[in-house]
């Protein structure tokens, strides 16, 4: 990208579920910090523990207060080291969710984020669709209320078919709905759509119309380059257009990067964006 005008317009953070995958969890921070990073982003970050114990939280505490990194954005229990997308609409997984919820909650205010993201969690077999979506509705207003106690938003994803064929929410639209629904039933107005442009252009959207229709709705946004999920510049998507008509629609906020490093080594796939533009502001 030669052309970084549209860039400069947005703050980046790092999804170091994602990225710097090739160190251990801890280390992540600080080398983030390294390639010019102040924030970052996670998804839940203790697998199918949804209730870590204090030294695994202070520990990641830690982490980032030590690198100087601050934590933007936080997965509730999302189960994806389980292959699961998400435990919102499973009823197997009410009691883990609920639990989750405070903990997250507080993990993210201690270390500054003021954005969640609830997955919505995959159509189980035997399960009336009805019946999950009940559930994540009462889930996700009581994911908006815990939220809105600490300032934040909650997030909505939609996620592409072709990676999460049992997902229900794979178009903005279907995800917007949701938002709606949440903001409707909590009446905090605080339910966002989280805009991943590589899951909408995997599932073959329209993303400069996703981001004119959709733009008071976007709490946060996420790339990847498509196909490939890999860094930008590797792929078939114009990102200076896409960074020029988020800011034109209004979209101020952080642009997370959730890419797989396309040579395997995290620290060489920045090259796209300036070290000056790295910092989230």
């Amino acid at each position: 990208m030669s052309d970084v005008t549209a860039a400069a317009k947005h703050g980046f953070t790092v999804n170091l579920s994602i990225l710097f995958g090739e160190l251990p969890l801890l280390e992540r921070p600080a080398a983030a910090a390294a390639a010019g990073f102040t924030a970052a982003e996670l998804w839940w970050p203790f697998g199918a523990e949804h209730d870590p114990s204090q030294s695994e939280l202070d520990a990641l505490r830690k982490a980032f207060t030590e690198a100087g990194v601050r934590l933007t954005g936080l997965n509730f229990l999302d189960d994806l080291s389980k292959g699961a997308r998400g435990t919102v609409s499973v009823p197997s997984e009410r009691d883990r969710f609920r639990a989750n919820v405070p903990v997250a909650v507080e993990l993210a205010a201690s270390l500054g984020a003021t954005a969640l993201n609830a997955l919505y969690g995959n159509r189980v077999e035997g399960v009336d669709p009805a019946e999950q979506d009940a559930l994540a509705l009462e889930h996700l207003v009581l994911a908006a209320r815990a939220a809105h106690g600490i300032g934040a938003v909650l997030l909505i994803e939609a996620l592409n078919r072709a990676e999460s064929p049992d997902y229900p929410l794979v178009s903005a639209a279907a995800a917007v709905e949701v938002v709606d629904k949440v903001n409707a039933a909590a009446g905090l107005g605080n339910a966002r759509f989280l805009c991943d442009l590589y899951h909408l252009a995997r599932n073959g959207e329209d993303l400069a119309a996703v981001i004119d229709t959709y733009a008071d709705r976007i709490g946060h946004v996420q790339i990847a380059d498509n196909p490939g999920r890999n860094e930008p510049g590797t792929g078939e998507l114009d990102f200076e257009d896409l960074f020029a008509r988020l800011t034109a629609a209004g979209y101020t906020g952080s642009i997370g990067l959730e890419y797989r490093p396309s040579t395997g080594v995290s620290a060489d796939s920045f090259g796209w964006l300036p070290r000056e533009l790295r910092a989230a502001g």
